[in-house]
């Protein structure tokens, strides 16, 4: 059995709320568990147990819960959890009304602004009002076009305090983008801001909303947040307002928070949509706020006073994950530009500056900053920092080293994996257990996870197909415009029926940690075995010349041949040598069935806007096929590089 990287203290043990919640559990329920794994094989045995005592132990605010906590509980989909409740998730967020900070914002180094909690009730009253004005009520759309700052939660929160359903993309999407997502979903009202910084840059959005206008003919009011200017010239769009004078209008006061049913929807979520126009995946109010306090508290250990950061745009699930911290009273460190300006070092700058607790990132910019050179360690002091958490792609065995050798030595490493499809998690950290190396520490409390393999059999020590073979409270409401829910039985439970398969290529370890592959759709299938693309890249970039790559199988001979796209440092070019030492490191740390047997240097590789490879994208590219909606990602440009390549029609 390997040694662990980390080991948490007697001290943190002691002091964790995971260690409160179970000496709670044997308080209140007379359960005696003296280990997490006997928590979580509680919490999937009698699930309905478990959630209502996680609702009386995070306090969760409700005009009631009612008696019943799941009805049909054997159906997947049709669950229905907390069917008595009522509840408002705004209201649970802004608990706090002191003069305690709620929210730190820094855009790039343009801009430095705190919110207090007094200060954000205020503002989310006065917003909540305009929107009442405006017509708003509980159902209706109110959409943002916005960069990752204060007024985007405030927005957001004012719409959730009415019932109001709350959807959101980042800035940089083109307006192609912004169609295909908020054109289903047809909003009322619609925030964007004037523009947002990136590297160093202003980058105008006021010409979009133009166009946007022509194209959203549902969206009746257009407010208009200052960011790059102090005053928005908005005299070629109409029926658009100052944000700035739309508050003018309402003074502070008393929040009405609309007590709705538990499964009232709150979010709008969309897929990437990189195959096709992108699905509308709804989540429900209550399953939200129950999940997150479940992961904030539990598995990501925050309380009150703590400062949560992570790197996130409005169009990534993480933001939503991001602002649900508030309802654990912890202070929000909110981030928007680009990472790397102007030297990479700029949120470990951040970290010190704000007193930073838990630190979120993706793992593709910690490899990026280990690539980069950095060792923040000691460039800076993160005293304060005690979690690391990391999601967006499997994070390499590599990255784990470089995290405890370069960032910190005593930290808790959480990688963590879900989705938007459920807004949340299934493996997490664990504040109370070792870290080992490219392990996910666990299976999250209340989710039955198991692995399947091809024959659809439970197992363990072997790669195959995570399911959840129980319902649990943040599965969709459903998806907008599926009448009849076509599209999510299609999504998640048409291969395994009353068992939600969630596509990704995974093993349960010894350790009952979890190790991912890569994408089940994405899969290598050379021979017929079957190689997840995570296996190659976290031997790939280990090889100071690779930056990134992108692995396919590639139709060939009536077969799959397994081709790898490498973007390599300036100075490094893929020469026979560098084209042996890459196989060879494949060889020698995986299988001979996973050395590509094309290796191909490009300039870039596409990713969509939360910065996920696009394999599929470019496997259809390398066949000849389109891709339908190229406006998903974040340099459409770069799938050109893949188009008629002459290798590739070679043996």
């Amino acid at each position: 059995m390997s040694e662990p990287l980390w080991q948490p203290s007697g001290t943190r043990i002691a002091q964790a709320n995971l260690t409160a919640f179970i000496g709670w559990l044997e308080h209140h329920g007379s359960l005696h568990l003296s280990s997490y794994s006997q928590l979580y094989d509680w919490s999937v045995t009698e699930p309905e147990n478990f959630w209502r005592a996680l609702w009386s132990f995070t306090g969760v605010l409700a005009e009631h819960q009612g008696g019943r906590t799941l009805l049909d509980g054997g159906k997947m989909p049709g669950a229905r959890w907390f069917p008595d409740a009522r509840l408002n998730f705004a209201e649970n967020l802004l608990r706090r009304r002191d003069d305690g900070t709620a929210i730190v914002f820094w855009g790039e180094d343009r801009v430095r602004r705190k919110l207090s909690y007094a200060e954000l009730y205020a503002q989310v009253s006065r917003f909540a009002q305009a929107l009442r004005a405006r017509g708003v009520v509980a159902g209706d759309r109110v959409a943002g076009f916005m960069p990752n700052m204060p007024e985007t939660v405030i927005a957001m929160l004012a719409a959730a305090s009415i019932g109001a359903v709350w959807s959101s993309c980042s800035p940089d999407f083109g307006v192609r983008g912004v169609v295909d997502r908020f054109g289903q979903i047809e909003p009322k009202v619609l925030v964007s801001a004037d523009g947002y910084f990136y590297n160093g840059k202003a980058h105008d959005c006021l010409a979009r909303l133009e166009e946007l206008q022509a194209q959203l003919p549902t969206v009746q009011h257009w407010l208009v947040v200052p960011y790059v200017t102090e005053r928005p010239a908005l005299d070629r769009l109409t029926a658009a307002q100052s944000w700035d004078d739309c508050l003018a209008e309402y003074s502070p006061r008393e929040i009405d928070f609309a007590q709705r049913p538990f499964d009232q929807p709150l979010y709008i979520l969309f897929s990437s949509g990189t195959t096709g126009v992108p699905k509308c995946i709804v989540h429900g109010a209550g399953g939200v706020l129950l999940q997150h306090l479940k992961e904030h508290r539990l598995h990501a250990d925050i309380k009150p006073g703590d400062r949560v950061f992570y790197f996130t745009t409005c169009g990534w699930m993480m933001w939503n994950w991001l602002v649900s911290a508030l309802a654990s009273e912890a202070t929000l460190l909110l981030y928007d530009g680009s990472p790397f300006y102007p030297d990479g070092n700029v949120l470990f700058d951040y970290a010190d500056a704000e007193s930073m607790t838990a630190f979120g990132t993706s793992a593709k910019f910690i490899d990026a900053v280990h690539k980069a050179g950095l060792e923040p360690g000691r460039s800076h002091k993160l005293d304060s920092l005690a979690t690391l958490l990391s999601t967006g792609s499997p994070l390499a065995p590599a990255s784990f080293d470089y995290v405890y050798r370069h960032i910190k030595a005593d930290l808790c490493l959480s990688s963590i994996s879900g989705g938007t499809d459920i807004v949340s998690c299934f493996a997490l950290g664990n504040p109370i257990l070792p870290v080992y190396r490219g392990e996910l520490q666990c299976r999250g409390l209340g989710m039955k996870i198991e692995v399947w393999n091809e024959a659809g059999q439970s197992v363990r020590g072997e790669k195959g197909e995570l399911v959840c073979t129980r319902p649990f409270p943040s599965m969709p409401v459903g998806f907008w415009n599926d009448p009849d829910g076509a599209k999510y039985h299609a999504a998640y439970f048409d291969v395994y029926p009353n068992v939600w398969r969630h596509g990704d290529y995974v093993e349960l370890t010894e350790h009952d940690g979890v190790i991912i592959y890569g994408r089940s759709d994405a899969v290598l299938n050379p021979g017929g075995v079957r190689i997840g693309t995570a296996e190659i890249y976290r031997q790939v970039e280990q090889l100071p010349e690779v930056l990134e790559a992108l692995v396919i199988g590639q139709d060939w001979d009536n077969d799959v041949r397994v081709v790898l796209f490498v973007r390599l440092r300036e100075d490094a070019t893929l020469d026979e040598a560098l084209i042996q030492r890459i196989k060879q490191q494949i060889r020698r740390n995986a299988t001979p069935r996973h050395v590509p047997a094309k290796i191909v240097q490009v300039s870039d590789i596409p990713r969509t806007k939360s910065g996920k490879i696009v394999e599929l994208a470019v496997r259809e590219v390398v066949h000849g096929r389109p891709v339908k909606n190229q406006e998903a990602l974040a340099n459409p440009e770069a799938l050109r590089y893949f188009a008629d390549l002459p290798s590739l029609r070679e043996p």
